[in-house]
């Protein structure tokens, strides 16, 4: 069946009018509008009423204007996968795709995820907050080196960098300084790099990464031709079904919902250390969701309705009480 065919089951006229959030003001605008584009064409070949609305600081009365009945969260990075649009569509009534207000606020954050992490016992590499140069001698010391400096607040690996010397580390520490007042070091672990997507409570087949750079950087995402995608992904079934688990539980443990993405590294032993949670993944041609569901036997547009369906209850009684709530349009 054509990923097409897949999708037209579900009847579109459910769903009722819907936006596609895209764009927006944060560092990783350009994949937004790429994931947005291909999450829209999909929802128009299924037949729905879909309009894609790149993000600016208007978006509250466009929505307002549009009178949308669902919107597909497409936003990557701040202001759209952090809180504050799902706080926004709270407050118009509209249901929305992902994780709520809180899921999302603390799966952007990712030294509040490592403290949930650590408190709920999901294993993750030990880490420090970094406010300055003077702090930099303390990491090696209580982390020791090598180390991944990383912005706390952005997606897509960007300002992450290695950092194998002291002198690496000031230069990490400035460069992730550059995107976010809140800088991270945490102690680098060996191993093979593995993501887990999340579909409404089902976790897809696990995907191995492996790239010829020094980690999964922001190059290797979206440039490299020779980054490869393994899935299977060469585990055990029984080891690959407890990693997916624990993946979840991870990705429960931060209150995220409805579909995202959790990325972990086994070390040569084979212990598993969680390091983000991603509760907007990429959508565009290199992207992982979309992989996974691929192995599961899922086409690019039945997952794009499955997310949809993340949106909530948006049946006719339903979209005219909140129509009424919000002036009787």
């Amino acid at each position: 069946m054509t990923r097409e065919g897949q999708a037209a089951a579900v009847d579109p006229s459910r769903y009722g009018k819907v936006a596609v959030l895209m764009g927006g003001w944060a560092a990783e605008r350009e994949v937004s509008l790429e994931s947005g584009g291909a999450v829209l064409a999909a929802l128009r070949r299924a037949g729905v009423d879909a309009h894609g609305i790149d993000a600016g600081r208007d978006v509250l009365d466009r929505l307002r204007e549009g009178d949308f009945d669902r919107v597909f969260v497409a936003l990557h990075g701040r202001g759209g996968e952090d809180g504050v649009v799902q706080g926004a569509l709270e407050t118009l009534g509209i249901p929305y795709t992902g994780s709520g207000v809180l899921g999302s606020a603390l799966g952007m954050d990712k030294r509040r995820t490592k403290m949930l992490w650590s408190a709920a016992g999901v294993p993750t590499p030990p880490a420090r907050v970094v406010t300055g140069e003077a702090e930099l001698v303390a990491v090696q010391e209580e982390i020791g080196l090598p180390v991944m400096v990383k912005p706390v607040h952005e997606g897509s690996s960007l300002g992450m960098a290695r950092a194998d010397t002291l002198g690496e580390l000031r230069d990490a520490w400035r460069a992730a300084a550059a995107f976010d007042r809140e800088v991270m070091a945490e102690r680098w672990v060996e191993g093979l790099e593995y993501t887990a997507s999340i579909l409404a409570e089902q976790v897809l087949p696990l995907i191995r990464l492996e790239t010829h750079r020094g980690f999964y950087d922001y190059e290797a995402k979206y440039a490299d031709a020779d980054t490869r995608y393994i899935c299977p992904c060469g585990l055990d079934a029984a080891t690959e079904e407890a990693l997916q688990a624990t993946a979840l539980g991870a990705f429960r443990a931060v209150g995220a919902s409805g579909w995202g993405r959790v990325d972990f590294l086994l070390d040569p032993d084979g212990n598993p250390w969680f390091i983000e949670v991603n509760t907007v993944p990429g959508m565009t041609s290199h992207s992982l969701v979309p992989m996974a569901a691929a192995a599961a036997g899922m086409g690019f547009d039945a997952l794009v309705m499955r997310i949809l369906d993340t949106a909530g209850d948006c049946e006719v009684a339903g979209r005219i009480e909140r129509h009424g709530r919000r002036g009787g349009r």
